[in-house]
């Protein structure tokens, strides 16, 4: 929907520059996603580091001597820090940017330090697995994904990102609520694609709805009497056109999920009136596709 917006708004008719770009974008996901899960092994690298020079000092005090270490030994640290499947992952695919941005880090150390959730974590001597995860989930979610600094960094970094922040902060909290202690391979790098059959689905929506988009159109022109096609939002035509093209090029893709898909997208991106708009045109070309039997889904209950 948006890359389609995008070149709406670039005035574009290269199709294959279009969705280069989008691969581009979907996959860049993959690095976000990096990016934000590294974030923990490098605060607790700056941690260490910090309490190695402290007792180092000439003058350290007793607890600067020997500190805390409850915060750097925390189980999950070391899970993540040891995970094959992350190390490969952050190899291959070149993730330095704390290396290169290490004030963020701290930044996000500082603000861990000045934390309840850390006072309430470093007072108990007690060390179990269930405890470091619930606290590296509360950390991640209460203290890291807040951050506004760090966010302000993402947004930088990538446009196309502000969209998907949320998206992966909700994977890498499932994932670390998931872990468990002993099991070698609980901790994998997600794929982008479920598999090729799901990237293909990503192509064939963008090229079938771009390339038939007068034709989309149509469909839904005669169910707006009361609106000039001018006055409907840019977004919401977007929208219709991609959902009748599901309904009509997708046959493995039910109905009932097109429509709740689209009216999640209009509820999130549109105007506020949007969705009921929105929802009242597809409902109607829904009834009207199914009476001429321009609707064929196959498989069962696809309706």
């Amino acid at each position: 929907m948006q890359s389609i917006y995008a070149m709406h708004q670039n005035g574009s008719d290269d199709l294959e520059k279009e969705e280069k770009f989008l691969f581009h974008s979907i996959d860049a996901i993959q690095d976000l996603y990096l990016i934000m899960i590294s974030s923990l092994i490098e605060i607790c690298k700056k941690e260490t580091v910090f309490l190695h020079k402290s007792s180092q000092k000439h003058l350290a005090t007793p607890q600067e001597r020997k500190p805390n270490e409850k915060f750097i030994k925390n189980s999950i640290f070391q899970l993540l820090a040891e995970n094959n499947s992350l190390s490969i992952a952050l190899e291959n695919r070149k993730i330095n940017n704390w290396s290169l941005n290490d004030d963020y880090i701290l930044i996000l150390l500082n603000d861990i330090k000045q934390s309840k959730i850390y006072a309430k974590y470093m007072s108990n001597a007690v060390n179990t697995f269930e405890e470091d995860k619930e606290f590296i989930v509360d950390l991640f979610m209460d203290v890291i994904v807040p951050n506004e600094k760090l966010y302000e960094y993402l947004e930088d970094n990538k446009l196309t990102w502000i969209d998907d922040i949320p998206v992966v902060n909700t994977e890498i909290i499932k994932q670390l609520k998931a872990l468990k202690p002993v099991d070698e391979g609980n901790f994998r790098v997600p794929k982008l694609f479920k598999d090729n059959e799901d990237r293909d689905f990503v192509k064939d929506l963008y090229r079938k709805t771009v390339l038939n988009e007068s034709e989309l159109a149509k469909e839904y022109i005669d169910k707006t009497p009361n609106w000039d096609s001018e006055r409907i939002a840019e977004i919401d035509t977007i929208i219709l056109k991609m959902a009748i093209c599901e309904f009509l090029k997708f046959p493995s893709i039910p109905v009932k999920v097109t429509l709740n898909e689209y009216l999640e997208l209009a509820k999130e991106y549109s105007t506020p009136k949007s969705s009921i708009f929105i929802n009242g045109i597809l409902d109607n070309l829904v009834k009207e596709l199914q009476a001429s039997n321009r609707i064929i889904k196959a498989g069962r209950g696809l309706m």
